[in-house]
């Protein structure tokens, strides 16, 4: 991606010269010829750096860097004088200049002090990024005994360094946003940008000016250039989650930037340079979408590289009671409580559940049972998952016999624990030799679990 440079001097030869060859290096430059040109040009554009003449037609460059930097303290200010002195290079970078140089100038010495100018803005931003990082761990999107979970951390540990585009398939709620940041934060570009878009129930111009930005004036209500998530990633990751929603004609162009690393903001003609590693999810089966014509069969094959999935909960229910624990954890800490824990009836509630939403409904339904407890025990009835786990009262379950019941919910419960008899009858609290004698009665095949 090429930077945008900013150039104020009323001298038009000084001005185009320093244009000239910055063009011819790569940069992108803005010109203005005074101080109310340089404000403009700060309000309207995105830019990446700016030089100044001290000397303009309505003040100096010393009195204008304080307004220049309120309106953006990020961007690095080199100013230019023919009349330097100790003192007045002093004040400039009090003032807030990166650096000072006299005339007559050197390009070739302004473009080395440019580009460390703007090396030096990079290494800020990554110290601020650091910074502003919860002091946390994030949740481990790998954590439990099962072997669903273990073959999903082997791929993701396999691919982690690569830089093709990431596919992750998974029902709502399994952490597909989780496991994206997880890649990105075991990348090689670990220490860049991770920016995330989720594409459900948006417009095409929304998702367009959010992916791509927009120029001043691009359509009604845009006062101002706005860069898009595309740029502010520039040289780290970007994950799209929903992708499936994602309109056809912003696929399209989602396609040239993977193709290419070329796209355009709306409003602008000129094409920008951008290096980033895309992550895409969707709960949605893509492969019907394309053959419904609701999704490009080509951005589809492109996205999907590396393709990862992540099992739901209930081909899981071994790694529940570590998930509920390290939630009850978090819980504890935030609410200023000790020893939060499940009692052995609520653990077997939950491994017995279906869990529709995944580890989002989890989470929830734990942190609504420790905010309505007074006890440190979370017992099964606390967690309320009575309603949900039992049969419903429609018209056609009424129309069903107790043993067609007893069946489905033996099925259900021999799902859940992928299987193993021994553990599904852990679950329905009864002996195993019971339970083996009821799957031979009620005809539950193997098949079937």
């Amino acid at each position: 991606m090429s930077y945008r440079i900013l150039v104020v001097d009323d001298e038009d030869g000084i001005r185009f010269g320093i244009r000239d060859y910055l063009d011819s290096e790569g940069f992108e430059v803005e010109l203005a010829t005074d101080c109310r040109g340089a404000e403009q040009a700060f309000r309207g554009s995105s830019l990446d750096a700016a030089i100044l003449d001290q000397v303009l037609p309505d003040g100096t460059a010393l009195d204008l860097l304080p307004k220049l930097k309120h309106i953006d303290s990020q961007v690095p200010v080199i100013i230019l004088t023919g009349y330097g002195s100790i003192d007045m290079a002093v004040r400039a970078i009090k003032e807030g200049a990166e650096n000072f140089l006299t005339k007559p100038t050197e390009l070739s010495t302004l473009l080395v002090m440019l580009r460390r100018a703007l090396e030096s803005r990079r290494i800020r931003q990554k110290e601020l990024a650091s910074k502003t990082r919860q002091d946390y761990d994030r949740p481990d999107p790998f954590a439990g005994p099962s072997m669903a979970i273990k073959r999903l951390a082997y791929e993701a540990r396999k691919v982690s360094h690569s830089e093709s585009p990431v596919f992750v398939e998974g029902e709502s709620g399994t952490g597909k946003g989780v496991l994206a940041a997880w890649l990105h934060n075991n990348s090689p570009r670990a220490e860049e940008a991770f920016v995330d878009l989720n594409c459900a129930g948006f417009s095409r111009e929304f998702l367009e000016t959010e992916l791509f930005g927009h120029e001043k004036g691009a359509f009604t209500g845009a006062a101002s250039s706005k860069p898009g998530l595309l740029e502010v990633a520039h040289q780290g990751t970007v994950f799209l989650d929903e992708i499936g929603d994602m309109d056809t004609a912003v696929q399209a162009k989602l396609l040239k930037v993977l193709e290419e690393k070329r796209f355009r903001r709306l409003g602008d003609v000129r094409e920008r340079q951008v290096n980033v590693r895309l992550i895409a999810a969707t709960h949605q089966d893509l492969r019907r979408l394309v053959q419904e014509g609701k999704f490009r069969s080509d951005l589809y094959y492109r996205i999907n590289t590396i393709p990862l999935v992540i099992p739901p909960l209930r081909e899981r229910t071994e790694d529940i009671p570590i998930l509920a624990q390290s939630f009850l954890e978090a819980f504890a800490s935030d609410l200023s409580r000790r020893d939060l824990r499940l009692a052995q009836d609520a653990v077997r509630a939950l491994q017995a559940y279906s869990w529709p939403g995944n580890i989002r409904e989890l989470r929830n339904v734990l942190e609504r049972a420790v905010l309505l407890s007074d006890s440190n025990v979370i017992r099964r009835q606390e967690l309320q998952l009575d309603a949900a786990t039992t049969p419903s009262n429609s018209d056609a379950d009424l129309n069903l016999s107790l043993v067609e019941v007893e069946r489905r919910h033996i099925d259900k419960v021999l799902a859940a624990a992928n299987g193993h008899v021994e553990k599904a009858a852990t679950l329905l609290e009864i002996p195993r030799s019971t339970l083996y004698e009821k799957i031979k009665k009620l005809r539950i095949t193997p098949s079937k679990f």
